[in-house]
């Protein structure tokens, strides 16, 4: 039987969420192994001057325990 882990990340980039979304689980990546999948919990955006400069999501990632 697998065991799971789940870690709460925030990220952010200034191109688009899917971006700050595939760079949570590619910083996590670093420190944990077995990555199974990612849920992203909330979206969110800075507004500088009516235009969008930073895109922010908070994701939950699920990992496998050995």
């Amino acid at each position: 039987m697998a065991v799971m882990k789940v870690i709460e990340v925030l990220a952010n980039s200034n191109k688009s969420w899917e971006e700050a979304t595939r760079k949570a689980v590619k910083n996590a990546a670093k420190s944990i192994q077995n990555i199974k999948s990612v849920f992203v919990q909330s979206q969110s955006a800075v507004v500088n001057d009516n235009i969008i400069t930073e895109f922010r999501v908070n994701v939950k990632i699920t990992f496998e325990v050995n």
